[in-house]
């Protein structure tokens, strides 16, 4: 069983992860940021950095799906390898962010290794406006995130919806602005239950 949590910066990805994980007893996969080599850099320089930070993310989550599908354990992965080919990527370069060469080359990169990855069993999608993003986003207080732009933010919440609404496979929207699961029990149940649902017409 693989289920995973597709969503804006800020949507909650990494908090519903850690909790869906407790409750089910799933194994969680975070989105390596922390690690990530590129990423104070990509802020402070999009367009310099943007061709690396992509490419090194595409290659962790590859190889991170690689071994979710050798194993056998239940997991659940906080972001997926879609959101950077058909979110992130896309909008870089039409930010004019990435080079047209740069892309076309993460493009074939990412077609080649489609081929060998399934998608998740259900993608849940957290659906947030802006201000919930940003509010989301000052409240964890990353340094490296304090430059990002609200243009930005509403560039991907377009390609999110865009690419959701032509998603095929198994799939639970959450709106989440007036939403908190972190603190409520009882919105963590309704979650939940909507995901019992789903789950449940899997087999």
């Amino acid at each position: 069983m693989h289920l995973a949590i597709a969503g804006n910066i800020g949507s909650g990805k990494t908090t519903l992860t850690t909790l869906l994980s407790r409750h089910y007893k799933f194994e969680p996969h975070y989105e390596d940021v922390e690690d990530n080599p590129y990423i104070s850099d990509f802020y402070e320089d999009m367009q310099r950095w943007s061709f690396n930070l992509q490419i090194y993310f595409l290659n962790s989550r590859f190889n991170t799906l690689l071994q979710l599908q050798k194993g056998k354990s239940k997991v659940i992965q906080d972001r997926t390898i879609y959101e950077d080919a058909f979110i992130f990527a896309p909008n870089l370069h039409s930010m004019g962010l990435m080079s047209t060469r740069d892309f076309e080359t993460y493009q074939k990169m990412f077609e080649s290794l489609n081929h060998s990855i399934k998608a998740p069993d259900l993608l849940i999608y957290l659906r947030a406006t802006i201000p919930t993003l940003v509010n989301n986003i000052q409240k964890r207080g990353r340094d490296y995130e304090d430059s990002i732009r609200l243009d930005y933010l509403r560039r991907l919440n377009e390609r999110y919806e865009a690419w959701i609404s032509g998603y095929k496979q198994k799939l639970l929207i959450i709106d989440v602005d007036n939403m908190n699961f972190a603190d409520k029990p009882e919105d963590l149940g309704f979650i939940i239950n909507k995901i019992d649902a789903e789950i449940n017409g899997l087999f």
